[in-house]
């Protein structure tokens, strides 16, 4: 299966996570060091003069200091670590939506990087790259011997910066050159189009731009198809890792006329934080289906449980990642950022999700292609070594299969949610009647 990588958002997504990017400094309730620490402390700090003394080879003091602060954190639970400064700002680009960059979407194959498509009106399509180009040079170095992520931060730059490309291109006899302007790309957290007489929207992770563009999906739905005959819409949370805390809260309050969204409970019983809807509903009441499956984490997950407990939608598809921390990004000036747990998320009724995930209301597995098949691709918090474990967690664990097809006459789980919205299927028997769905092919 191909790796596939995208340069709207070079690196990882964040994970599966739900951040607060409220910065703050420790709190005063935390306990004292005792004497028994500083004890500790002082081994560490013999341990670590003997390895820079003795270790066979001159050891960079950096990265020693570094891994030991990231095995502290990684103790804890996976989600939380330390970021040096260069990880801080690309942590930061991710959470903005936007960086400089060329705007394609990339894999990796035979060893040279293969362009899936180029962004309309960006840098990368403006100077003629196109789809199934493979890039063979970056600046006059060989792709060959790179990894995706090592190729994408060589074409990731300052703005206005240019950068020269030797593509191979099937049916040209010499390979071509190209010289790329980086510009600002601006990264689409909300892909949506009309399907016949439904709205589908999918939200890719939760970045800063996410509830301006999702409104912007609603109001294009809204006049592309007249309301007597939209039946209503699908919410497509499948595969998104999460995000911003604050724009899962957004999310979910674009569908809610009132009640509470979700709180967060820290480790003082009195630190709960509530977050409620406001008044309106931003789809007029429109029926709504969420799409679910393993690859649903954290602030996807607050959504769905948002509008599932407050019976706004009808949550289709498979057990959910069931992730329910929260993750405040600490701010250590030159030297990076802290990433850490300080909060677990409930849901309206009360619930957290934390090593169990949301459970669909109507279960539908999407069966996989025959390459995929044998191979698990399951995920779940649950499975993560040192996760917190949850109050509701059970032995069977949180997470399903993360798969999604990528053509949407092969999407099962989209099917059945197209018939349900339009009162085709009201029996959860599987499969769907792929003859009665509408699909833009």
């Amino acid at each position: 299966m191909m790796r596939k990588l995208s340069l709207l958002f070079a690196g990882a997504l964040m994970g599966a996570s739900a951040m607060s990017l409220v910065y703050g400094a420790p709190s005063s309730t935390a306990n004292a060091a005792g004497s028994e620490t500083y004890k500790q402390l002082a081994i560490f700090g013999d341990i670590f003069e003997r390895v820079r003394a003795q270790y066979v080879t001159p050891p960079d003091d950096k990265s020693l200091v570094e891994n030991a602060i990231n095995g502290m954190l990684t103790s804890l639970d996976p989600h939380s670590s330390y970021m040096n400064s260069e990880e801080a700002q690309d942590m930061r680009v991710q959470t903005k939506g936007e960086f400089g960059g060329l705007g394609i979407e990339v894999t990796m194959e035979n060893d040279l990087v293969k362009v899936i498509t180029p962004i309309d009106d960006t840098p990368a399509a403006k100077a003629g790259v196109l789809a199934g180009d493979y890039i063979a040079k970056i600046d006059g170095d060989e792709v060959r011997g790179l990894t995706l992520n090592d190729a994408v931060e060589k074409m990731r730059g300052p703005v206005n910066t240019p950068i020269k490309l030797t593509i191979l291109r099937q049916g040209a006899d010499k390979p071509i050159e190209l010289t790329v302007v980086r510009d600002i790309i601006k990264v689409k957290a909300v892909k949506f189009r009309v399907e016949n007489d439904i709205g589908y929207m999918k939200i890719t992770s939760f970045t800063e731009k996410t509830y301006d563009d999702l409104e912007n999906a609603i109001d294009t739905i809204k006049k592309q198809v007249p309301n007597d005959k939209l039946k209503g819409y699908v919410l497509d949370l499948r595969l998104n890792p999460g995000g911003l805390l604050d724009q899962a809260v957004s999310v979910s309050d674009a569908f809610l006329d009132r009640g509470e969204i979700v709180s967060t409970r820290g480790r003082d019983p009195k630190d709960v934080t509530r977050f409620d809807a406001r008044p309106g509903d931003d789809i007029g009441g429109k029926p709504l289906i969420v799409l679910v499956n393993g690859g649903s984490a954290s602030a996807s997950e607050i959504v769905a449980g948002a509008l599932q407990d407050l019976r706004r939608a009808t949550v289709v598809g498979t057990q959910s990642f069931g992730k329910g921390s929260v993750q405040t990004i600490i701010p250590l000036g030159e030297n990076g950022a802290l990433r850490l747990t300080t909060a677990l998320y409930y849901t309206p009724s009360g619930k957290s999700i934390q090593g169990k995930g949301i459970t669909p209301d109507i279960k539908v597995d999407q069966p996989l292609p025959p390459e995929l098949q044998g191979r698990d691709l399951t995920r779940g918090e649950s499975d993560l070594k040192g996760h917190i474990k949850g109050a509701d967690e059970g032995t069977t664990g949180s997470g399903s299969a993360a798969y999604v097809p990528p053509e949407p006459k092969d999407d099962l789980q989209l099917i059945y949610a197209e018939q349900l919205l339009r009162g085709e299927k009201t029996d959860p028997a599987f499969p769907p009647n792929p003859d009665k769905a509408v699909l833009n092919q």
